[in-house]
């Protein structure tokens, strides 16, 4: 005898709630299918559910979209760096208050190294038939970010291990929640063979009907709630072992459509946008912001990061910047809507040789037309850049910080946003001593800025 267990999976939904009436419909009606069908079924996100360039998620600080996952009547999630490295420590405490699901997370802790009253390492489910399935979760290890907001946050390999030790014993089958990528993925199914499934997220990849490695199976749902993911478990009855295991994806633009969802849509929206109605500011003339040539909202910008920063000097990208500000009163929902960006501030140590070569690449004509995807970019183009307290005279060779020849042995702090410590177009950056300032975002240094609590 043999019982049928669904898994239905979710991740990298980053707010886009267009996606979302039909998930949550096709999720709600499979369950009740399956509880009527006495199969055991789970519902789990695997993070990044919360995004919060969506005024929805800004205003409510997250807990819309716990809202959202417990209407969808979600068994467990696991965090992502958005829900883990885009909130204060406190924000964060408090972000699964009314959770009707379980929060697993065996790599995060407090500031006292002790485990989050919201969040436990695993749980243990039973079936009908008696199987015992264990679900752990685990989250990137961001360790620059979350030690500047208070967590300790644990190699998840190590935690793995240790908490494994713990579980296995008392699962028949174990199922990890991993916002970790697909290459950390594959390095845990050839390493921990007590691991069964290992539904993935984080670097948004796509398991069509997912992959076997080393006995373990993986799945994976893309992002933006493109796909939901589906794993079917037969066990038997008698041994608890499983018998055979599938994975597959729906197509979200192939479920049935949600009755009204476009007006669903609409009210996040709106909701979101009444949330950040508070005036922040009165402008007595509008503040332009333009892509690739000089704009005053992008230098004011800049100005405000270097004083933040307490920088030698700055720059940043015109891209960050979707649209500039009107004349008249600013709400919060203005700010959000031209910075919707989860980019913190960032302060880096650089000899005078190293920063001249990455001002010299900003000036690189194809970099200002590339399209960004990630690293919390949430706008069109990267554009041309904007700096403070630098100067370039008639040839790239000579460069001037301050008003002074940069001397390539001397030691500057840049300001900039956290989008260029990763390497991805600046290697030195990625290399260099920084420090980031956190939590606030690059619209709290602009809402500090416009409000004169900078120079002027």
């Amino acid at each position: 005898m043999k019982e049928i267990i669904h898994i239905y999976h979710t991740n990298d939904l980053h707010s886009h709630f267009e996606n979302w009436p039909r998930i949550r419909d096709f999720l709600r009606k499979r369950k009740q299918w399956h509880k009527e069908a006495e199969d055991g079924v789970f519902l789990f996100d695997i993070g990044d559910h919360v995004d919060r360039w969506h005024p929805f998620s800004e205003g409510t600080l997250g807990k819309g979209n716990v809202e959202l996952l417990n209407e969808a009547g979600f068994d467990a999630v696991t965090i992502g760096n958005n829900e883990g490295i885009t909130f204060s420590y406190e924000e964060l405490n408090d972000l699964y208050e009314n959770a009707k699901f379980d929060v697993l997370l065996a790599n995060l802790y407090t500031r006292d190294h002790k485990l989050p009253k919201w969040a436990k390492p695993y749980k243990i489910y039973e079936t009908k038939s008696g199987c015992k399935i264990g679900v752990i979760g685990l989250t990137a290890h961001f360790a620059p970010f979350y030690k500047p907001l208070g967590w300790n946050i644990y190699s998840p390999m190590d935690q793995l291990s240790f908490w494994l030790k713990e579980l296995a014993p008392q699962s028949d089958v174990i199922v990890l929640l991993s916002h970790l990528g697909i290459r950390d993925d594959e390095w845990i199914a050839g390493k921990f063979k007590e691991v069964d499934i290992i539904l993935g997220a984080h670097t948004h990849h796509i398991l069509h009907e997912g992959i076997e490695v080393n006995g373990t199976l993986l799945g994976a749902g893309g992002k933006h709630g493109n796909y939901v993911g589906h794993i079917i478990l037969e066990i038997d009855a008698q041994t608890k072992r499983i018998a055979s295991r599938k994975a597959q994806l729906y197509e979200q633009d192939r479920l049935p459509a949600s009755v009204d969802e476009g007006h669903q849509v609409q009210a996040w929206h709106e909701k979101g946008q009444e949330l950040l109605g508070g005036q922040v500011v009165y402008l007595e003339s509008e503040l332009e912001a333009d892509w690739f040539l000089p704009s005053s909202l992008p230098q004011l910008l800049s100005d405000g990061i270097l004083e933040w920063c307490e920088a030698d000097c700055a720059f940043l990208n015109n891209g960050l910047l979707l649209e500039g500000l009107k004349k008249g009163d600013v709400t919060r929902y203005d700010i959000h809507r031209i910075l919707p960006h989860p980019i913190n501030p960032c302060v880096i140590t650089l000899t005078g040789a190293e920063i001249k070569e990455v001002l010299k690449a900003t000036r690189d004509e194809e970099l200002h037309h590339l399209q960004v995807k990630g690293l919390g970019f949430r706008g069109k183009v990267m554009g041309g850049f904007t700096y403070s307290e630098v100067s370039f005279g008639k040839d790239i060779q000579h460069i001037y910080i301050r008003g002074e020849l940069i001397d390539p042995h001397k030691t500057y702090k840049l300001a900039t946003s956290d989008m260029f410590t990763f390497g991805h177009f600046f290697p030195e950056l990625q290399r260099a001593e920084k420090h980031y300032f956190m939590p606030e975002f690059l619209r709290d240094v602009l809402i500090w800025k416009l409000n004169g609590r900078g120079s002027s």
